[in-house]
């Protein structure tokens, strides 16, 4: 309830900046409205997904090619993310002194540096990557250029790898150097956040639960499993909820090394047509909406765990 009182205000809020914004463009002679998005944008975009784009398609459409990369950045992220930090939280609370000294300096390393600073250094160590006839093969099928990420690809027919050509690689999945170091980046700094999440929920889970596993014959995994985890999930959950959001927010530092995400894009239409105030709310709209969804989404989830 809370949520949707905040998402009123919210919305108050915006209405009331919008008339303002209006009242003040008309004494300026100037006119707020989205007329823009039907125009031709003259502009290209590198990195366009599954959408075809030429300079000669609207406005709305290379805002759709945006948002469609943003969707892809928050989803892989979240899921990677999350996949990771639940590994590296379990890992450090493990015995083997090696092991668990080795997460800890993931963990505080990845918290220390600025995401910013992450994402610069990765994009630039990317770019700097052997052309694709020297690219480097660090995994079967997995190749690495400056060029990008290659990876294999699940098809209807089974395992696709990308398969060298001349100049390039074919088939399989394609990152550029700018979405793999953005995906790269924020999988790694938020990651280090979700695995505290994950270890300090299950450290709150009281020891006598782990004993009477270990009692009943139960291994560390067995525990781990179906004893520790499901009920620390009921603490992670809203944390971890939290983190997703906070991922897709920084997804927007997408435009200091060039990839094309909705904010980028969104820049480059204001800069063009003089439209600011417009695109600065449609930025608002997308980053509030995925926020409110990732929030509501997560929270049913909650209490489905927690009834």
């Amino acid at each position: 309830m809370r949520r949707w009182i905040g998402f009123v205000v919210a919305a108050a809020l915006i209405a009331w900046f919008i008339h303002n914004a209006a009242m003040n463009l008309e004494a300026r002679g100037l006119t707020l409205g989205f007329e823009f998005l039907t125009q031709p944008a003259n502009f290209a975009i590198g990195d366009t997904a599954w959408l075809r784009f030429t300079p000669e398609d609207t406005m709305g459409r290379a805002i759709l090619v945006g948002l469609t990369n943003t969707a892809r950045v928050a989803i892989l992220g979240c899921l990677l993310a999350l996949a990771v930090g639940f590994v590296v939280g379990v890992t450090r609370l493990s015995t083997n002194p090696v092991l668990s000294g080795l997460t800890r300096g993931y963990v505080e390393i990845l918290r220390s540096t600025p995401l910013l600073l992450l994402l610069l250094w990765l994009s630039a160590l990317l770019h700097g990557l052997p052309s694709a006839d020297h690219a480097l093969a660090p995994f079967p099928g997995v190749f690495l250029s400056d060029r990008g990420l290659f990876l294999p690809s699940l098809t209807l027919h089974g395992l696709e790898l990308p398969r060298h050509t001349r100049f390039d690689f074919t088939g399989g999945i394609a990152l550029s150097p700018e979405l793999a170091a953005l995906l790269i980046a924020l999988v790694l700094h938020q990651s280090a956040h979700i695995s505290e999440v994950v270890r300090g929920a299950i450290l709150a889970v009281p020891r006598g639960q782990t004993e009477a596993a270990h009692a009943l014959g139960l291994s560390r995994f067995q525990t781990l499993r179906f004893v520790t985890v499901p009920q620390a999930l009921r603490a992670m959950v809203p944390l971890l909820a939290q983190n997703c959001v906070s991922l897709i927010k920084n997804s927007s530092l997408a435009v200091a090394i060039g990839f094309p995400d909705v904010v980028s894009v969104l820049n480059t239409i204001g800069n063009q047509t003089g439209h600011n105030v417009e695109t600065m709310l449609i930025m608002v709209a997308v980053y509030l909406g995925a926020s409110l969804t990732v929030a509501y989404v997560l929270g049913r989830y909650n209490a489905r765990i927690t009834a």
